[in-house]
């Protein structure tokens, strides 16, 4: 078995059930593919977007449905 990174992924492989084993080798497999470049992103404070500016966004979406939909 083989932990790939988003970046490694060209086709969205198809779900099947693990075995007890299967899993607990993907989480072995995952711990020690888990770097310190990888925890440094949840170290870092993400200001993000203001809560207002997506709420402006969302109304203004809102009024150009509701006048699309009139």
């Amino acid at each position: 078995m083989k932990i790939l990174r988003p970046e490694e992924i060209t086709t969205f492989p198809h779900s099947r059930e693990l075995s007890a084993e299967e899993i607990k080798e993907a989480y072995a497999l995952a711990r020690a593919a888990f770097t310190a470049e990888d925890l440094q992103r949840y170290t870092e404070v993400d200001e993000g977007v203001p809560a207002e500016e997506v709420l402006a966004e969302m109304e203004k979406t809102q009024q150009r449905a509701d006048q699309g939909a009139g």
